[in-house]
């Protein structure tokens, strides 16, 4: 044989070597969102894989069929761990019920983050990469005290869902903005403003939303501030209003920053909003799985990625960003 075949030869084989050990060693992390159609988890998954593929790992992706889909979210889970996935993502659907799988996961040796929303107790996770929603319900709380000045509200919350870490924050924070005493982010169970006249559970939903607003000003017809728990429950709750004549007399704030609801806010609907940044909270945390499967370097306790008032009628005493600020950094279509 040549000396020249010979030296190809090797290199070949040093090359297909390499590749094999290289592929071997590829970090698997996993992500698992509570749906795959909400675009805030669209853009997560987004954040995630463009993450993954910068830092040469492996994304396996898995959903709840809904919100609340737990079973889905355990099953995911396990079929990670199965096919090798060092470290798993993920926004529990139930925050309860998921512990026992990612106690099990865990067990195993897999590093589980939890994004956008903790699990019950927190501490049930190895980190948490989330908005802090009390200070995006704060925001948007400060904001409303100070548009109406002292004038007498009359209050609607519409909230997700009974029990949801997320939904008690964000509605907590919210009254303690207003004024409400007694509330800090410790509290554990939805508050009660004395200005709050109906409350209302909404699953961030807009048709929801819409019908949760029908009832409560059927009930209480002279609400004039609206909290929502996210930006289209948001939009059913000016539906309802519009349907009624009221919806240039009813403030709306919320939270969210997606594209659609800066649009709202530019248009009038949504007086103002807390901004969330789902792109970063799945890079940063996509880069600590990676960093953990690679050399078992382990991040804990709490990551803070972000909240930004925007709005399109500033507060003097409040710092925030405008709608065209807002369409720069948003998500969603």
């Amino acid at each position: 044989m040549k000396p020249s075949r010979r030296i190809a030869l090797a290199v070949l084989a040093s090359a297909t070597t390499i590749g094999s050990a290289t592929a071997a060693v590829q970090p698997i992390v996993g992500l698992i969102t509570k749906t795959e159609t909400n675009p805030f988890f669209v853009k997560m998954k987004e954040g995630a894989q463009r993450a993954a593929s910068a830092r040469g790992a492996k994304l396996l992706t898995a959903a709840g069929k809904a919100d609340g889909d737990n079973a889905g979210q355990v099953t995911a889970i396990e079929n990670m761990v199965l096919a090798g996935a060092r470290a798993i993502l993920i926004t529990p659907n139930d925050s309860k019920a998921i512990v026992p799988a990612i106690k099990k996961a865990r067990a195993q040796g897999v590093l589980v983050i939890a994004l956008d929303s903790p699990a019950d107790p927190q501490d049930a996770t190895d980190a948490l990469f989330a908005t802090d929603n009390y200070k995006a319900g704060l925001l948007i709380g400060q904001y409303a005290r100070a548009a109406f000045n002292g004038k007498p509200a009359s209050i609607a919350t519409l909230d997700l869902f009974p029990g949801h870490p997320v939904g008690i924050a964000r509605h907590n924070g919210f009254l303690a903005g207003f004024g409400a005493p007694g509330i800090s982010a410790r509290t554990v169970e939805l508050a009660k403003g004395a200005n709050v006249v109906c409350m209302a559970d909404s699953y961030g939903d807009q048709g929801k939303g819409q019908t949760a607003m029908e009832n409560c000003l059927q009930k209480n017809p002279g609400i004039n501030l609206v909290y929502t728990i996210n930006e289209p429950a948001a939009a059913g709750a000016y539906k309802a209003l519009k349907a009624l004549g009221r919806e240039k007399d009813v403030m709306i704030v919320s939270v969210d920053g997606g594209c659609s609801g800066v649009r709202d806010v530019k248009a009038g609907v949504i007086a103002a909003t807390a901004q969330q940044y789902p792109l970063k909270m799945a890079e940063l945390a996509l880069a600590a799985g990676v960093d953990y499967a690679s050399t078992g370097k382990k991040i804990s306790g709490y990551v803070d990625t972000g909240v930004t008032l925007i709005t399109d009628k500033k507060m003097a005493a409040q710092d925030s960003k405008d709608s065209a600020f807002g369409l720069t950094s948003c998500w969603g279509k």
